[in-house]
């Protein structure tokens, strides 16, 4: 029987990449979806056209902690099991001192950080029974001072530091692990102009941008590796050196 991951945020981007890498791995795939609903049905589609009722893809606003813990039961319904968890999801934009609402905090707080947690609380019983995975995307800037994005780096360093926390706690049982990415996409509707793009290149000593395959590789890795541990991996290309 195969194995399942859910992966939340997975109809897009690096989400979608670590579906696919975890389904050409033999994965049972849940893919998690907010507004790209499309995109979610689209990718389920496909994936079940190569290999027939293994992919299933289920829609959680992660504002709503009643979105997240239905998120969780139906996951568990899907396929019968739960084997691994990728907390992919995040909600990034800036927050200027002054202009910072409750619905911001709301928004940044909830995807980075609330939801990972009350799905690991929800899922853990699940894990432990199948000595299973979490890995949480967390980001290299979490440890980092950038103006105007204070709610989106607290929440990033809050994942951050419950992903060493929950290591311990979850263990024997459960692997927690993070990874990190660095220099990997530009932002939602944003492009950079060549000037801040080679001035973020000069920045990395391995010289390009990281990909999504780099991050998916990376999550693959830590969820086949079973003597690791509390561990956050950056994939930046050294620029965290």
């Amino acid at each position: 029987m195969s194995k399942t991951v859910l992966i939340t945020g997975a109809a897009k981007r690096i989400g979608k990449e670590i579906a696919y890498t975890f389904f050409n791995n033999g994965w049972n795939v849940i893919i998690h979806f907010n507004k790209s609903e499309k995109e979610a049905k689209n990718l389920t589609e496909e994936l079940n056209k190569l290999r027939p009722n293994s992919t299933s893809s289920i829609q959680a606003n992660f504002n709503s902690l009643d979105d997240v813990i239905m998120l969780a039961e139906k996951s568990l319904e899907v396929f019968g099991q739960i084997n691994g968890l990728i907390n992919n999801a995040s909600t990034f934009y800036a927050t200027p001192m002054g202009k910072i609402s409750d619905d911001d905090w709301n928004a940044l707080i909830g995807s980075n950080l609330k939801a990972p947690l009350f799905l690991i609380q929800a899922l853990h019983k699940e894990l432990k029974e199948n000595k299973g995975f979490i890995v949480n995307i967390t980001d290299i800037n979490d440890q980092q001072t950038i103006p105007d994005h204070s709610i989106y780096l607290a929440a990033k360093s809050g994942l951050h530091t419950l992903t060493k926390v929950l290591a311990k706690e979850l263990a024997p049982e459960i692997r927690v692990n993070g990874v990190a990415p660095g220099a990997i996409l530009e932002p939602p509707n944003t492009k950079l102009d060549e000037n801040k793009k080679n001035k973020i290149l000069k920045s990395i000593p391995l010289g390009r941008m990281g990909t999504e395959s780099d991050i998916a590789k990376a999550v693959l890795f830590l969820a086949d590796s079973l003597y690791i541990t509390g561990e956050i991996l950056n994939i930046d290309g050294g620029k965290s050196l």
